[in-house]
């Protein structure tokens, strides 16, 4: 099996385990089980770390039916990841630069690295953040909650936080903690360091560790990528948001805490899918930019989906270096290779066929039949799109709706988008390469 394949085959392996115990393990509801489809859509968008539900997660399954949502997006986020990695190297076999790239969402790390090593430091990290986050939550929820619940809403929150995963023992997810800072920088925190990725963690940290020695390191070009599109799309987030809705969704707030929520959602909208404001009463402006947002995502090899801040940082990089007459693309000193140039082109294009293919099916499988009804249902199923694609987990309320031929777009666009567009059409399209591969002639057409 190849590297892509074995992937792919993980995740879809994992969301078979989640849905059949979804629906034949006791215990786990509170009132009637879900359905096949309803199950398969759960255990999928849990597994692909999505967040969109179509029952409330909060009230409709028991702490058991909780635990087993938050097991399946803890391996599905981080642990699958580690899983892979640690059963090829008990096979005795060292992951090709190939199989790296897969495993790690196309970040590639220095091959002296173990792949045990690798999996307990991602398993060792992953772990300390959830802890950590959920001790300060713990703490700050006391007051509101029993000690029982405070802190078993703190573990839940926080792993889902860190996965960037979007499930919530809340029934309004975070709309209760409009008024505490303190909640939404601390979830806020969670999201971030879980979009980063735990190889650009290490690396930002090894540069810190080496700041002021002699030996010091310079930090790469896809570390530097991803701690800048991440600071711009952050800062011109909360930006848009508070000059967008400052009377609209966030009316209603003082003004500190209409920043915070600003912040929250400008964090949240990259892949989160936690909202601490009602999505459905964003105005038309609001909704397209938390749709770009959800595109642009997380970084690779973190648990955030969308196209990733890399491939935004490379066409703006390519852009500019266009326009400035360059033979090259340049950033942070260095120049890009053109292959590297060549798969951003191909991943972006593959989104944006993807879900414009999957925005026009589910348009008409949820068409309301003409008039006035069907157009103001426009931007909010081009949002639910997006959101599975990108495996966010935020909606405007359409993913209640959804039929059952809804539903099942959902689904294939929660797991396209987990497993990534590189992957999946790999796996699926993936041929035995011939002894022999022919150069055609070359010929030139018109563009533009």
């Amino acid at each position: 099996m190849s590297a892509p394949s074995f992937f792919v085959a993980s995740f879809a392996s994992l969301i078979m385990i989640g849905t059949a115990g979804l629906l034949w393990l006791p215990g786990l509801y509170a009132g009637p089980g879900l359905g096949l489809l309803d199950a398969l859509f759960t255990a999928t968008s849990a597994v692909c770390v999505t967040g969109l539900i179509v029952v409330d997660t909060a009230t409709y399954f028991t702490s058991w039916g909780q635990l087993w949502i938050l097991l399946l997006f803890q391996l599905g986020g981080i642990g699958l990841i580690t899983l892979t990695t640690a059963i090829i190297g008990a096979m005795g076999k060292r992951l090709s630069l190939r199989t790296e790239m897969t495993s790690v969402s196309g970040v590639h790390r220095d091959g002296a690295q173990a792949i045990w090593q690798l999996a307990r430091r991602v398993a060792r990290f992953t772990l300390t953040v959830e802890l950590v986050a959920a001790l300060a939550l713990f703490l700050l929820w006391l007051p509101r909650f029993s000690a029982p619940r405070a802190l078993w809403h703190a573990v839940f929150q926080s792993v889902s936080a860190f996965c960037n995963a979007g499930f919530s023992t809340f029934s309004d997810s975070l709309v209760q903690f409009d008024d505490s800072p303190a909640t939404l920088l601390i979830m806020s925190a969670l999201i971030i360091a879980g979009g980063f990725g735990f190889l650009t963690i290490g690396e930002l940290a090894r540069t810190r560790t080496a700041a002021g020695r002699r030996d010091r390191r310079r930090i790469s070009s896809h570390a530097y990528a991803v701690v800048i599109a991440t600071a711009a799309l952050l800062v011109l987030g909360t930006v848009g948001y508070a000059a967008l809705e400052w009377n609209g969704a966030l009316a209603g707030l003082a003004p500190h805490d209409r920043v915070f929520n600003a912040w929250f959602a400008s964090t949240t909208a990259r892949t989160a899918g936690f909202n601490s404001i009602d999505y459905s009463t964003l105005g038309n402006a609001a909704g397209f930019l938390t749709i770009l947002l959800m595109v642009v995502g997380g970084s690779p090899g973190s648990t955030a989906g969308g196209l990733k801040t890399t491939t935004i940082a490379v066409l703006v990089a390519w852009a500019w270096s266009r326009s400035r007459s360059r033979k090259f693309i340049g950033m942070h000193g260095r120049a890009i290779p053109e292959s590297t140039l060549e798969n951003t082109v191909s991943i972006t294009m593959l989104y944006l066929v993807v879900a414009t293919a999957s925005f026009f099916v589910l348009s008409v499988v949820q068409g309301n039949g003409g008039g006035a009804a069907e157009h103001d249902s426009f931007l909010p199923i081009a949002f639910e799109c997006v959101s599975a694609f990108s495996t966010v987990g935020l909606s405007m309320g359409t993913t209640g709706e959804l039929a059952a031929p809804g539903k099942i777009v959902v689904i294939a666009l929660m797991f396209i988008g987990r497993v990534g567009l590189l992957a999946f059409f790999s796996a699926v399209l993936l041929r035995r390469r011939t002894a022999a591969q022919f150069h055609p002639a070359r010929e030139d057409l018109v563009v533009g």
